[in-house]
């Protein structure tokens, strides 16, 4: 019977296997394609939030997750003249959440993670080096193409490809949206920050007059973000003196901080039109993309992994209407716009404000949400992404 056939998932990062590991625990068969060769791990994002390892842990993620990452307990936001003016203590959440605090671990550990619990599991199918190119919805199942002309049937297909999403693409499905001019710079080193700034935090943010920059401490590296001018070129930023300029910017006198990896990316804001079309669906970078500036994009799409295996296992078992998955759409989609979206432009154009007014607002703003533990606490609830999750469970 068509409806018997296995959920087809496309793409292998994190998002893509969450949603296998989700659908596997439900006695849904799945068959995750996988464009490249080997697992990725590269240094992409590293921030999980609250509701994330929270979602994880029932997954049996968690823990392993958490034992290879960096417990950060707190948030700052600071300048060099002025030091810290606004600082966030997770243990604020902890009568909501088991992990109070923001786990620091590269995403590609996550993958390994989830691929080992997918391992020897009963109707699994992992397979590298598959690279989809072309999805059609025939009404009573999916078929997608992989580049050597095989093509595979299944009762749906999860699009998690990412921003060029194929599957997005051959379903026709719009990614509205815009791509800021400047690009974000991203130097990993292994030089201790916080020897030479008293008081960091692994997370901070410094709201600089002559432009912002973000420190993040995962495990044996720093990584360092600074946003890079549309006019100057990709060759310059990747030179060692466009790096030294940027480090000796963080730390006067310390411009020989080895880089052990730079890498230099464009920042989008987009959303698909729907994240549900038919048979198909998309979730992660597949369905909506922002600057990270928060950490929410990884998060958000493993939410969305969450969500949408939950009702697809329902479906695939015929206890519930294919209209279910409508809901998810109506879900996620209303929380990337409404929640995520809005909190990362937000988040940098308070970082970029040169203006004083418009630096005086954001200081006075964040301050003013740090000055009592309820106002502390309503802003991580934000800020953790518990808000836009609860905000989810109330659209119909």
């Amino acid at each position: 019977m068509p409806e018997r056939l296995p959920v087809l998932i496309v793409g292998a990062g994190p998002v893509g296997l969450v949603a296998a590991v989700a659908l596997a625990r439900e006695g849904v068969p799945v068959t995750v394609l996988e464009a490249e060769p080997a697992l990725g791990q590269e240094l992409r994002a590293s921030t999980f939030h609250a509701p994330t390892l929270d979602l994880l842990d029932g997954l049996g993620a968690a823990a392993p997750l958490v034992a290879q990452g960096l417990v950060a307990r707190t948030v700052q936001y600071r300048s060099h003249a002025e030091g810290v003016f606004a600082a966030f203590d997770f243990a604020l959440l902890a009568d909501l959440t088991r992990h109070p605090y923001r786990l620091q671990a590269e995403q590609w550990r996550l993958t390994r993670i989830l691929a080992d619990l997918l391992r020897d599991q009963a109707g699994v199918n992992l397979r590298l080096g598959a690279a989809v190119v072309g999805c059609t919805d025939h009404g009573d199942a999916v078929e997608v193409v992989v580049a050597d002309g095989e093509r595979l049937r299944g009762s749906y297909a999860i699009g998690a490809d990412g921003a060029h999403s194929a599957v997005r693409r051959a379903a026709g499905i719009a990614f509205a949206g815009f791509t800021w001019p400047e690009r974000f710079l991203v130097l990993s080193t292994g030089f201790d920050f916080a020897e030479a700034i008293p008081g960091l935090a692994p997370v901070s943010y410094f709201a600089e007059p002559e432009g912002w920059f973000f420190l993040l401490q995962v495990p044996g590296l720093w990584r360092a973000m600074v946003p890079v001018p549309a006019e100057v070129a990709d060759a310059t930023t990747l030179t060692d003196g466009y790096a030294r300029a940027c480090l000796g910017r963080i730390v006067p006198g310390r411009e020989d901080c080895p880089v052990r990896h730079r890498t230099l990316y464009r920042v989008h804001q987009r959303v698909a039109e729907t994240f549900r079309q038919g048979r198909v669906l998309l979730a992660g970078d597949a369905a909506h993309i922002n600057n990270p500036l928060g950490g929410m994009g990884l998060n958000g799409g493993v939410h969305d992994a969450c969500n949408l295996a939950a009702k697809l296992a329902a479906v695939w078992r015929g206890e519930a209407d294919a209209s279910l998955l409508d809901r998810y759409d109506r879900q996620r989609r209303g929380v990337t716009v409404e929640y995520v979206q809005r909190a990362t432009i937000a988040n940098k154009q308070g970082l970029e404000a040169r203006e004083p007014g418009a630096r005086a607002t954001f200081r006075a703003r964040l301050t003013e949400a740090a000055s009592s533990p309820e106002r502390a606490r309503a802003w991580l609830l934000g800020a953790s992404m518990i808000a836009s999750l609860r905000r989810a469970e109330e659209i119909e």
